[in-house]
């Protein structure tokens, strides 16, 4: 998959510096981004929602899906009776949903383009889209429940004063658009890789062919293989590891097994090779 709003960088500082492009926010005088990030480890990548990925008459499954989780998980499971929440903790334990998994951070997003030893021959990507632009594309009813509170995303309480089902929601526009919402903080993993959830007001739209003619709402970086394993060495270098985004004995054990992983791909930054050559 190639977009017309891909930036391919070909340094660690240049990554940075993409990165972090158009995050200087004037009103606050803070650097705060406007953007939402999600890595990948494969550029060709799309944006498919797991529920999407189920197949079948998927759309017509959602319901059933989500009824049949309530019924035998169990009842502390949720923090509380919202389909919001319902449905951010079916994401979280790997049940199809029609929400997607982003974050804040665009480290985090850089940890899981780089992860994938298997793919570390593969170009990885960054998804980036700007949140705050994305909001006129909502209802009026949606766009003013986060402009009462000054905020980019929503709550859970929020989304509960715009719909209280997922039918209700879906019916809010004739024209389909995209919200993100803040998980509620079911545990550290969440937290510590400061999550978010985007989710399509159709569980058949699928967010990048919504996005394709709307350039000014994303851009991508491209993450050549050949930067990838300096990318991932400097994550560690900085903390950014499984041992702390996916906190217990399952991430420590990923992060050791990737961590001493021999290089057996001999794959060098462009100018490395040339020198090399």
């Amino acid at each position: 998959m190639h977009t017309p709003n891909d930036i391919r960088v070909n340094s660690w500082a240049e990554l940075n510096e993409v990165a972090f492009q158009d995050s200087w926010d004037e009103d606050l005088g803070r650097f705060r981004t406007p953007f939402a990030f999600r890595g990948l480890s494969d550029s060709n990548y799309d944006l498919k929602t797991s529920l999407i990925r189920l197949g079948g008459p998927y759309d017509r499954l959602e319901g059933a899906l989500l009824r049949n989780f309530k019924k035998y998980a169990h009842r502390d499971t949720s923090p509380g009776d919202s389909i919001w929440n319902w449905l951010a903790v079916a994401q979280h334990h790997g049940l199809p949903t029609r929400l997607l998994d982003w974050t804040n951070s665009a480290y985090v997003a850089m940890h899981f383009a780089t992860i994938s030893l298997e793919k570390i021959t593969t170009d990885g990507v960054i998804w980036c889209i700007d949140v705050r632009k994305a909001q006129r594309w909502m209802p009026t009813r949606v766009r003013e429940v986060l402009r009462e509170q000054s905020a980019n995303f929503f709550q859970v309480e929020m989304l509960s004063r715009v719909a209280s089902t997922l039918g209700e929601f879906d019916n809010l526009s004739p024209e389909p658009f995209v919200i993100f919402f803040d998980p509620p903080a079911l545990d550290e993993r969440i937290t510590n890789q400061f999550a978010l959830f985007s989710m399509m007001s159709r569980p058949t739209a699928v967010l990048d062919q919504w996005l394709a003619d709307k350039p000014e709402l994303y851009h991508r970086i491209i993450i050549p293989a050949a930067l990838k394993w300096e990318v991932r060495d400097k994550l560690d270098l900085i903390n950014i590891t499984e041992r702390v985004l996916f906190p217990g004995l399952d991430g420590l054990c990923g992060w050791l097994k990737r961590y001493y992983s021999p290089r057996h791909q001999n794959i060098l930054p462009d100018a490395a090779q040339q020198t090399a050559d």
